[in-house]
């Protein structure tokens, strides 16, 4: 029950002249204190305030920038070797608005794809491109609010499931192929996870990237590198055609080619995605 001024509002009968009082008096004390509140808050913002940020206008160019070059280090050790890119990720992250984590994890996949498959030519922009697309580097759940976040361990929480592949209008029939292990739906598969694999996919291209011995589609470091996986099978990403390929692999629709184009180019800018 709500209480105003310690008078239960249930208890206080419907023509009572307190209500009336109510009514009449404090509503529109309630409107000139706000009005006053709003006037000073947005006055607080006059003396140096930051500018607004003029993005620069994004490229069409595919492949998508390169961005700014991952530095070298040893993705062969055991750990999370990704936590070895903090330095390289946080200014980055600070001006896109990518989570540190998850640029982490775009940057260590991009070091392993370049020992594992050096024909593929793949790029952290790609990568990202991707994770903006598919679940905003896994922050996003469709929920209105209480959306997802990366842990400390690179998990997303709670995590992203996508719709059943059951075949209705638009969406593609996909039975279930993992007896609902990784997606908890034992009729139909469904996307997991921050790259929103299929267990279908990730049964082909996971990958353990964090050292764990786990290969897991909800935990960041896993996902980017399956999905380096995925889009470096057999594919040149230096080419407009291999690149192309390579995105459509994941989803054959042109309006995800160009969102995934755009963000990473506007990443490769060091800008944030739009």
């Amino acid at each position: 029950m709500r209480v105003l001024a310690g008078v239960p509002l249930r208890s206080v009968p419907m023509g009572s002249g307190f209500r009336k009082a109510m009514g009449c008096g404090c509503g529109s004390v309630l409107a000139v204190i706000m009005v006053i509140a709003f006037v000073g808050w947005a006055l607080s913002f006059v003396e140096g305030a930051r500018p607004v940020r003029q993005l620069a206008p994004i490229p069409a160019d595919v492949p998508p920038l390169a961005g700014e070059a991952v530095p070298i280090i040893d993705v062969q050790t055991p750990g999370r070797t990704s936590d070895k890119l903090a330095f390289w990720s946080e200014p980055i992250a600070a001006d896109t608005g990518i989570p540190a984590q998850a640029l982490r994890a775009y940057g260590n996949a991009t070091l392993i794809a370049a020992d594992s498959w050096p024909e593929c030519n793949l790029n952290w922009t790609t990568l990202a491109g991707i994770g903006y697309v598919e679940t905003r580097h896994g922050t996003y759940s469709g929920k209105i609010f209480g959306g997802s976040q990366l842990n400390e361990q690179g998990m997303v929480d709670p995590p992203i499931i996508g719709i059943p592949l059951d075949g209705s209008p638009g969406v593609a029939e996909i039975r279930d192929t993992d007896k609902g292990e990784l997606d908890g739906d034992t009729e139909f598969d469904r996307a997991v996870g921050p790259m929103q694999f299929i267990p279908e996919s990730f049964a082909r291209y996971g990958r353990d990237a964090n050292g764990d011995g786990v290969t897991d589609p909800n935990q960041i470091d896993d996902a980017a590198l399956s999905a380096a996986n995925l889009l470096c099978e057999g594919r040149d990403l230096a080419t407009p055609e291999g690149w192309a390929e390579a995105v459509r692999s994941y989803n054959m629709s042109d309006e995800y080619l160009i969102n995934v184009r755009d963000a990473a180019n506007s990443y490769a800018l060091r800008q944030p995605a739009v």
